[in-house]
């Protein structure tokens, strides 16, 4: 699979390997408790390794301008789904204990997209997420799932998902930039994840993550952050537990078997 526009080219990593170690040298705007998800720091970064075929990479020439990853895993045995309420810690886990078992894929989730900060308002996350949900096509999963991480609900963290998620322009697209380009892109909105990603940590790591004082109980606004954080004083701890957005996206093996 290939997909070329001007001078940019995405494939899937298994068609070009030489990238794997590479899709990390991309600038993103993530914030920076982000990668002390527990779940994320232990996996992600193995995901480009054990799951070539189901993760993209964009290049300008010789630069790498995004990656798009993805995983495998089975959503048909007894207490699992394809989009359960614990969203992308979830389906990382147990892609992992999938691959470690053995067991057979019933559903593909996409855990992120990013595109280099210099290659943003180019159009070039609809056709990451189109490369995507082809790659897992191949694979013959009949929809690609992703527990989307809404880009402006950050500005709204007191806004209950269900509520934000809701919220529609006059065309009758979501308000939230991303969402807008999942439904665009003939994403569905499923339902929340209230529960997607846990970051825990003692007060000194928040303040060294946020540079914020973590002085007072309660609940703490932080930049990037979709809900506030919470701040506990005497157990000199904070949690952050974030919400996603479950949507599917029907795929080119879907259409046919449909």
């Amino acid at each position: 699979m290939t997909t070329a526009s001007d001078d940019i080219r995405i494939t899937t990593l298994a068609e070009r390997p030489a990238l794997i170690p590479r899709v990390y040298e991309i600038a993103d705007t993530w914030p920076p408790f982000i990668p002390h998800d527990l779940a994320g720091s232990a996996l992600l970064g193995q995901v480009v390794e054990d799951f070539p075929a189901y993760c993209v990479a964009a290049t300008d020439g010789e630069r790498v301008v995004a990656r798009g990853l993805a995983v495998p895993f089975d959503s048909a045995t007894d207490g699992r789904e394809a989009t359960p309420d614990q969203g992308w810690d979830r389906v990382l886990t147990w892609a992992y204990q999938d691959r470690r078992r053995g067991r057979a894929a019933t559903a593909a989730s996409a855990l992120e997209i990013t595109v280099d900060t210099a290659y943003l308002g180019r159009g070039l996350s609809y056709r990451m997420l189109e490369a995507m949900r082809d790659a897992a096509a191949r694979r013959g999963h009949d929809a690609l799932f992703a527990p989307v991480r809404p880009t402006a609900k950050h500005l709204h963290p007191y806004a209950p998902m269900a509520e934000y998620i809701g919220r529609r322009r006059d065309d009758g697209l979501p308000e939230d930039p991303w969402l807008r380009v999942h439904v665009r892109n003939g994403g569905t909105i499923e339902k929340v994840a209230p529960a997607s990603m846990t970051v825990s940590g003692s007060l000194a790591q928040w303040r060294d993550w946020t540079g914020l004082p973590f002085d007072r109980d309660g609940e703490v606004e932080v930049p990037g952050a979709l809900v506030p954080v919470r701040c506990d004083l005497a157990l000199d701890r904070a949690v952050y537990v974030e919400p996603n957005v479950w949507i599917r996206h029907r795929t080119a093996a879907g259409v046919i078997r449909g």
